[in-house]
């Protein structure tokens, strides 16, 4: 067994000798030909800026964001876009029904299917706080369907709690009430 392990230690040391040892290599000087680069095939936007005419209102506020159509709803703050973007709900957390490493917790199947209801298929905007992905990837916006922020209805509808991750704090006020409010009916 000892000797496994003398062996392993020693490979791993060796591996690393070789990496400080790469790394220590200059790297070439650049050409003086010049090089054809392909240009890449242009991507298709995500999405392109809301003109004012066709933002929604909120409250009697205009909200400016970016438009969209929902593909499908992962979670029940989490969606997919007709882009295959996927965009993380600011501000609010569902019980989980999609992670791997654990069961689906309690109500999180009702609060998937509220969310399917209120936004799959449908054109939302987006709109961003300060962050514009999470560690995942995933894009950080609120979500509006026909003015109705989906953040806060989730909330306020109690499929949802307000959760806070600074900086995007934006309307967490907004959430903490609609939170207060759902607990008290």
């Amino acid at each position: 067994m000892t000797m496994l392990l003398k062996i392993g230690l020693g490979i791993v040391a060796l591996f690393a000798v070789l990496g400080l040892a790469v790394a220590a290599i200059p790297s070439p000087s650049p050409s003086p030909t010049p090089t054809i680069e392909s240009t890449p095939e242009p991507t298709p936007e995500i999405t392109q800026e809301a003109t004012p005419e066709a933002s929604p209102q909120v409250e009697g506020i205009q909200v400016s964001g970016t438009q969209a159509t929902v593909a499908r709803v992962i979670d029940g703050d989490t969606i997919e876009l007709s882009t295959g973007e996927r965009v993380r709900y600011i501000g609010v957390d569902t019980p989980e029904t999609v992670d791997p490493r654990t069961a689906p917790q309690c109500l999180g199947k009702e609060a998937s299917n509220k969310n399917k209801e209120l936004v799959e298929g449908k054109a939302v905007t987006l709109e961003k706080d300060v962050s514009e992905t999470d560690r995942y990837g995933r894009l950080l916006r609120y979500v509006y369907v026909d003015g109705k922020m989906i953040n806060e209805a989730l909330v306020a509808e109690g499929f949802a709690k307000a959760s806070s991750y600074p900086p995007d704090v934006k309307h967490q006020e907004k959430f903490r009430a609609a939170e207060q409010s759902a607990r008290n009916n």
